[in-house]
């Protein structure tokens, strides 16, 4: 094989793991953006839960805070997922 084929190829091979990548990426950001869409969602609970509790006039329960720290930790997770997936 001459220089020439083996520059053909070299080129073919990088084509193909160039769009191979540039896919990979471009799912990747759409996972990333439909799961922080759905992060958000949790965010608005977070949120209005987090108000309900630091208000001294709305009664909570030690079950209701439970189940809004379950929030929050899944949430924190569902960050760190997304982080994940943007640094690789």
């Amino acid at each position: 094989m001459d220089m020439k084929e083996e520059f053909d190829k070299l080129v073919e091979r990088l084509k193909t793991e160039r769009d191979e990548i540039n896919l990979k990426m471009h799912l990747a950001s759409m996972d990333a953006k439909e799961e922080f869409a759905e992060a958000e969602k949790k965010w608005g609970q977070i949120k209005v839960k987090a108000t309900e509790i630091a208000d001294g006039a709305v009664e909570t329960s030690d079950e209701y805070i439970a189940k809004a720290k379950i929030v929050g930790e899944e949430l924190k997770e569902t960050y760190r997922r997304i982080a994940k997936r943007l640094s690789e």
